[in-house]
C-alpha cells in the first residue's frame, strides 16, 4: 500500500514539473521521476530512470499541447 502511495506522489510531482523549457530539463526530470517510481516498486532504478529520460525528450514532440 506504501509502494503505491510513493508511486502516486512521485508521478503528480513529476507531472507538475515536466513541462519545463528544454529537453534537457525534462529528460533530466523524468530520469529522476523513473528512477524514483522504479526503486519504490522494488527496482533497481535503471530501467525507470531510461525511461523517464525518453518520455521526457519525446514528451513535446509526441503531446506538443501537453509539454511546451
Amino acid at each position: 500500500m506504501h509502494s503505491i502511495a510513493k508511486i502516486t506522489a512521485i508521478l503528480a510531482l513529476t507531472g507538475l514539473a515536466a513541462c519545463e523549457g528544454s529537453d534537457l530539463e525534462r529528460g533530466a526530470l523524468g530520469g529522476v521521476g523513473g528512477y524514483a517510481a522504479d526503486r519504490a516498486l522494488g527496482g533497481d532504478g535503471t530501467i525507470g530512470a531510461a525511461a523517464g529520460i525518453a518520455a521526457g525528450v519525446a514528451c513535446d514532440d509526441v503531446t506538443p499541447g501537453v509539454c511546451r
